[in-house]
């Protein structure tokens, strides 16, 4: 038997101005919060001195919270936007600060931001600008990553990396966000910078110059501890991975992901061709072999990375696919929050919202509930007919069941993501049932004649 995989939208949001980031915060007690950042260029007008002219980036933070009871009502209410300078990332720290959750934005004025989540008169939450730290002049904050990725709540850092191509260690204080120390890491733009979780004073970062390298701060920032030019354009993307040592993944604008060991970064583990520049990835909050991927002009994917993290050299299969956003991919991310009637509808019921891979060669019709902005989605073939769910899985045997633990009794996993895209400023929340394929019972030896 194989796996079934099922994505479902649950509503779409219009952010007005283009969505590039979205974090759903980690912290078990405010799990249902999601933050939402956009950036938009606006070109000068005709009138003004060309001093003057130069584009200005505005943008804005949404605040929502998430209800996702098994009902038609959209499970999001926004409770707060609020006007900044364009937003280029948002990552929330992965512990409570002063006993509440911190939001850090990375911003087109070259400023790390720092966001304390409050509860409002009215019972909702809400964000507060509590500190903000500006990288230097004529840059723009790209990435921003905490330390605290394992739950390391003592000696909480931030490192950014920003359009001059610098990075910057920054230490969170009582009351300030000071620079430890900033050094010219690459050539251009640096796309991204990301802790080892596992060890904090090793830093990545990656560049439009192509390169990928490792810093160790303890050794003072004048040399990287590696360059790695096995990506072929610029590096985009890395996340450490906070359930195994030293796995690292990394992507870039050559449409390739690569999985590293972190001792030894001369080659990868493995290489997979996701067909789209890897914006952004993240491990799964619990299961450590699953991975979510931005894919920019491919849309978002799910892998699973079981085989590259024992070594066998092959690429990360594909378990889902979500297809519904009509720009580039950009935000993406997992949340905690734990959905209720968490198996999936088994194929002789065939669910009223669900969408399989569509290697068929069946459409997605969108069927839109107005007024709400959401909708729903199914699979029908070229004359408009219905698709069951089993006609539209391909064939996914070679994939294992990723509850190696024995002690794990579930056979089913479901998911609730976010995930943004840039140029129609869309957001969509959607759920992903997954139940990995079954052990079949070995067959009776037949007789032998």
């Amino acid at each position: 038997l194989t796996g079934a995989s099922r994505t479902r939208t649950l509503q779409v949001f219009d952010t007005e101005l283009s969505a590039d980031t979205v974090e759903w915060c980690p912290l078990p007690q405010w799990s249902h919060v999601l933050a939402c950042g956009t950036y938009q260029l606006q070109k000068g007008d005709d009138k003004q001195t060309a001093e003057d002219s130069a584009p200005s980036r505005i943008g804005r933070l949404y605040l929502f919270d998430c209800n996702p009871q098994p009902s038609f009502i959209p499970p999001l209410t926004e409770t707060q936007r609020i006007d900044t300078p364009a937003v280029l990332d948002l990552k929330w720290c992965h512990v409570p600060i002063s006993e509440r959750p911190l939001l850090g934005m990375a911003t087109a004025s070259g400023e790390i931001q720092l966001y304390k989540l409050m509860e409002s008169q009215q019972g909702t939450c809400v964000l507060e600008c509590e500190l903000s730290t500006k990288l230097g002049p004529d840059r723009l904050a790209l990435s921003l990553d905490w330390s605290t990725g394992r739950g390391e709540s003592s000696d909480v850092r931030v490192v950014c990396s920003d359009s001059s191509g610098s990075l910057t260690a920054l230490s969170l204080g009582e009351a300030s966000l000071t620079a430890v120390c900033q050094w010219k890491a690459h050539d251009f733009e640096a796309w991204i910078s990301a802790f080892s979780y596992w060890d904090t004073q090793i830093v990545y970062s990656g560049g439009d110059d192509c390169k990928l390298k490792g810093w160790d701060l303890r050794m003072g920032p004048s040399s990287p501890s590696f360059t790695s030019k096995r990506h072929t354009m610029g590096v985009c993307s890395i996340h450490s991975n906070p359930h195994r040592e030293h796995i690292l993944a990394t992507g870039s604008y050559d449409e390739n992901l690569l999985l590293w060991d972190g001792r030894n970064m001369k080659q990868p583990l493995s290489e997979t061709a996701v067909g789209g520049g890897v914006w952004r990835l993240k491990w799964h909050p619990s299961q450590e072999h699953l991975l979510l991927a931005a894919c920019m002009h491919n849309d978002f994917h799910i892998l699973h990375c079981q085989k590259a993290m024992e070594g066998q050299d092959a690429p990360c299969p594909v378990l889902a696919s979500y297809i519904l956003h009509n720009s580039l991919a950009y935000g993406a991310d997992w949340s905690r929050l734990p959905l209720s009637n968490s198996t999936p509808p088994s194929p002789q019921e065939p669910p009223q919202t669900s969408v399989g891979l569509t290697e068929s060669g069946g459409h997605l019709r969108i069927q839109y509930e107005s007024p709400t902005g959401s909708f729903d989605t199914s699979l029908e073939d070229d004359s408009g007919r219905y698709i069951p769910d089993q006609c539209s899985l391909p064939e996914k045997s070679s994939i294992p069941d990723p509850f190696t633990s024995p002690a794990r009794d579930s056979q089913s996993l479901s998911c609730l993501m976010a995930t943004c895209s840039f140029y129609d400023h869309m957001m969509h929340v959607w759920r992903w049932d997954w139940s990995p394929e079954e052990q079949q019972k070995p067959s009776e030896p037949a007789p032998s004649s």
